[in-house]
């Protein structure tokens, strides 16, 4: 006979928004969507949408000025 161990509940907690869109970003998001119009069966316009998502920090950033540091 086995005996089954209670399934516990994460723990609820808030998160905000800006932490959730910081995680999101710091890893990089990929939009993707397709629209289609069509009338008897016979499409007309097809829209193809692709967009990628992500944050830059400025260290990365070769068009930056240089800290030239105290002179």
């Amino acid at each position: 006979m086995t005996t089954a161990r209670p399934v516990e509940a994460l723990p609820e907690r808030q998160v905000a928004l800006v932490d959730l869109l910081d995680r999101l970003l710091s890893g990089g998001v990929v939009l993707s969507g397709d629209i289609v119009l069509s009338i008897a069966d016979i499409d007309l316009v097809r829209i193809s949408l692709r967009a990628l998502i992500v944050s830059v920090g400025t260290e990365a950033d070769p068009l930056a000025p240089a800290d030239r540091g105290p002179t």
